[in-house]
């Protein structure tokens, strides 16, 4: 099982291809992806998407919220801004979320490294 961060997801609905695409398509294909809720946020927000998008997001299985999760995320991104990092409060949610189920994270975006490094996330 993966996850998909939203800068994946979403060029992936805009046909792009690179190799986390291609690695988050293989995991839709054999129905091995997950979503963190704070995606679901980021890309079904954008206006004038298609209702083929939105159905094809809507239908991904979701991580659960788990307890604690608002007090871990909060944490973490502490420790991270503490030290002078860049923490984006919806990386740091979406980081949280993949920690919280030992799910790797199929990202696109390099500010994951830090929760990576420093927070034990797992990157694909």
């Amino acid at each position: 099982m993966a996850a998909v961060d939203s800068s994946t997801l979403i060029a992936y609905l805009q046909g792009k291809r690179d190799i986390k695409v291609e690695r988050f398509d293989a995991a839709l294909a054999t129905a091995t992806v997950k979503v963190p809720p704070a995606v679901i946020v980021e890309v079904l927000c954008h206006p004038n998407l298609p209702q083929a998008h939105i159905d094809l997001i809507n239908a991904l299985p979701m991580l659960d919220i788990l307890p604690g999760f608002w007090h871990r995320a909060a944490e973490m991104r502490r420790g991270l801004l503490s030290r002078g990092l860049r923490a984006r409060l919806s990386d740091t949610l979406i980081a949280q979320s993949c920690i919280d189920h030992d799910e790797s994270l199929i990202a696109s975006n390099g500010d994951f490294r830090h929760f990576a490094r420093h927070c034990g996330l797992k990157l694909v």
